[in-house]
């Protein structure tokens, strides 16, 4: 076993606290719904691709193996949380607080709804990755904008495709659901478009200061093998 494959750096390690903030506080603002230019949306849309844009630049600096190690840590730290969420939920208020309704609507997800954020998550993630992986393998590592915007494209639209019919269907009419799941595509990945200039000096100075620019020659691609950097 090559040991130095195994340790994660400093800048790895803020990029995955990074990305597991976001997961986290995307749940919770996905409470809310929002108007944005007259479309319904949901507040985790200011927040969730910027874990996309993390995804990129992990599995364009050090690879497709430490980018599936960042989302099982994020998946694992998501469900944790949502976990103590809803057993805080479940325990009796003090008679004398009075907000428990508004902290039900917050952390009282139902399950079909985590459930479906948990699979959509996992696999708009590992697509995303792998998308990015196999296209800078064929493109010799060039047009890393290109990629960027095709990956998250691709994970956008697994997750919003796996998510919205699990969670919503039969409480969302179909003639709205179907909007509401292309608006997401659209609108996160213009995010990620928008936010591109800064996504590029950010993976230009990280690959500058670990000296590391990974080509996944001859990677595992399958997801369960966690530890397998």
């Amino acid at each position: 076993m090559n040991s130095e494959k195994q340790k994660v750096s400093v800048l790895f390690m803020l990029m995955g606290t990074l990305f597991c903030v976001c997961l986290i506080a995307a749940n919770l603002l996905e409470t809310k719904q929002i108007s944005v230019a007259g479309l319904s949306l949901t507040g985790g849309l200011i927040v969730f691709p910027i874990s996309y844009i993390i995804n990129d630049c992990v599995c364009e600096v050090w690879g497709f193996a430490k980018a599936r190690l960042l989302i099982w840590l994020g998946f694992a730290m998501n469900f944790f949380f949502v976990l103590i969420g809803a057993l805080c939920d479940l325990i009796p208020a003090a008679p004398y607080w009075h907000n428990e309704e508004g902290f039900h609507a917050i952390f009282g997800l139902a399950p079909r709804i985590a459930a479906a954020s948990f699979i959509a998550f996992l696999a708009g993630s590992f697509g995303n990755a792998y998308v990015m992986s196999r296209m800078k393998l064929l493109s010799h590592g060039k047009n890393f904008s290109w990629r960027a915007i095709v990956s998250t494209l691709v994970g956008e639209g697994i997750d919003s495709i796996i998510f919205f019919p699990l969670a919503l269907a039969g409480v969302v009419p179909a003639e709205a659901l179907l909007p509401l799941m292309f608006w997401q595509i659209v609108l996160k990945t213009a995010y990620e478009v928008l936010v591109l200039p800064v996504t590029l000096r950010v993976v230009r100075w990280v690959k500058n200061k670990e000296g590391v620019d990974t080509y996944d020659e001859g990677v595992d691609y399958n997801v369960l093998k966690v530890f397998k950097l």
